[in-house]
């Protein structure tokens, strides 16, 4: 008898401990919000105590390495519903948002669904993707005039193209060179060059450096402890703060003594901003936005001229289409520099660049929170809660894209349903810099196409998907001139 009262409480303590958190959650919202009269949340399972789902999560992203799983186990359990599940992940209760119907709900819903950048201490509180209101806009405006308007496209261009045709020289000299590594060269120091007016040198290097660190930080679960990687962020971007503080320091000095000479880069502009009372930035909310537009820009720029190269590679027909269409401008051009004017109307090179942002998903997974209780088709979304929106899903699937994981730019010669292609988001939050990436890679692509022949190392390399999805290898190409 005592054998199975033992066991009675082995069973029951493990199924408490296996529906806890779908039971505390479960009468939270039934209890407190009964009067609103939203008790229900949207079907899932909310894992473990503490833990959620992520071992789950872990399972497919890290170890299976298929990503896209993980959704469609739960479609396949819960079926498509509202386009939402529930979840705990990243340590919070959550609701997974899926469906183009329910993505574009969220996005245009600001006030109940707004942003909290994970891991905010590593950008900075004062940062454009932290601030809300009044500051978001001022900020907002400012940064995508100085870098998505078409007169700064235009300045852009020039100041990008010789690092670039200088580094293609170069790789082309080596032979074989890991793509992911050397394009996260160029494109750093074209950054540090229109944003802060950086030079190559020590600074530059010390400052990489730290990106690496910082960047590896931003979507990892939040343990200040040595050994961790968001420790280590956080040290990190004391060193990035450090180095661009300097040169803000050197930069006010210069302007009291009245030896100040127009830089005309990202940061002047900060420093000149205002506010609508006449109030300028302080010195961290100037360091927190360069950093934050740094971190949104550079590993971005990177990932998706490495998987350009890598996609080009495996498709051959479609790099003949684009070289033809480059060849023709190279010819007029003449050995000049193309214009952002030039390269934005090249419509085949366009569509390789939409079709290499969509199948790349750089950012997998776009996070709000929400500001208060929120009902969706009679399922509440408790106030407080993260909202994950799986913009993967939308790219990867049947229902949105035909043979979606082939690389096929033609594709975009149709137009896409409403709500299906959302890489740089939605909504007032959209990605303020979306033209200067599209800018970048099509020039990359310009350069790469019309000068260069390469072919994939390990063209079977397997993919690992977080942070970032990229091939083990970093894309690994022997590349040689035309």
């Amino acid at each position: 008898m005592w054998l199975a009262v033992v066991l009675g409480v082995v069973q029951l303590v493990g199924w408490l401990f296996w529906w806890w958190n779908d039971i505390w959650y479960g009468f939270a919202t039934a209890s407190l919000r009964s009067s609103q009269g939203g008790t229900k949340l949207p079907p899932g399972y909310m894992g473990l105590p503490i833990i959620g789902e992520m071992f789950t999560f872990l399972w497919y992203f890290k170890i299976l390495r298929r990503p896209d799983d993980y959704i469609n186990f739960k479609r396949q359990k819960y079926g498509d519903g509202v386009g939402m599940y529930k979840t705990h992940l990243f340590g919070r209760p959550s609701i997974i948002v899926f469906s183009p119907t329910a993505t574009k709900y969220v996005f245009r819903a600001e006030e109940s669904f707004v942003l909290e950048w994970p891991n905010v201490e590593i950008v900075g509180r004062s940062a454009l993707v932290a601030v809300h209101g009044k500051t978001h806009a001022r900020l907002r405006s400012f940064v995508s005039r100085s870098i998505n308007q078409p007169e700064a496209l235009r300045q852009i261009a020039e100041i990008v193209q010789p690092r670039m045709i200088s580094s293609l020289k170069s790789w082309a000299e080596c032979g074989n060179i890991n793509s992911y590594k050397e394009i996260k060269k160029v494109t750093f120091a074209n950054i540090g060059m229109f944003f802060a007016s950086f030079e190559p040198g020590p600074t530059m290097d010390a400052l990489g450096q730290a990106f690496i660190g910082l960047i590896s930080g931003v979507r990892s679960y939040p343990l200040n402890i040595p050994g961790f990687a968001y420790h280590h962020a956080l040290k990190c971007r004391k060193t990035s703060v450090a180095i661009f503080r300097e040169e803000l320091e050197k930069r006010r000095k210069n302007i009291e003594d009245g030896s100040a000479k127009p830089m005309n880069d990202l940061m002047d502009g900060f420093m000149k901003l205002k506010d609508e009372d006449g109030s300028q930035l302080s010195d961290i909310e100037i360091l927190d936005n360069i950093i934050s537009v740094l971190v949104a820009g550079y590993e971005s720029t990177t990932l998706a001229s490495m998987w350009a190269a890598y996609y080009l590679a495996k498709y051959p027909k479609v790099l003949q289409k684009l070289r033809e269409e480059n060849m023709s401008l190279k010819k007029v051009k003449n050995e000049e520099l193309v214009t952002s004017d030039e390269i934005l109307k090249m419509k085949y090179t366009m569509k390789v660049v939409d079709e290499t942002i969509r199948l790349a998903n750089i950012a997998a997974i776009v996070f709000r929170t929400t500001s208060q209780d929120v009902i969706y088709k009679g399922y509440t979304i408790p106030k407080g809660w993260n909202v994950m929106l799986w913009i993967r899903y939308l790219h990867t699937h049947p229902d949105n894209f035909n043979d979606p994981m082939s690389f096929n730019p033609d594709r975009w010669d149709e137009l896409m349903a409403p709500g299906t292609y959302q890489v740089f988001g939605g909504g007032s939050r959209i990605c303020a810099g979306n033209m200067l990436a599209r800018l970048q890679l099509a020039i990359f692509l310009h350069h790469l196409s019309t000068g260069y022949k390469w072919e994939l190392v390990n063209p079977e390399a397997k993919v690992i998907y977080l942070s970032h999805p990229k091939p083990e290898d970093g894309v690994e190409i022997a590349i040689q001139k035309l």
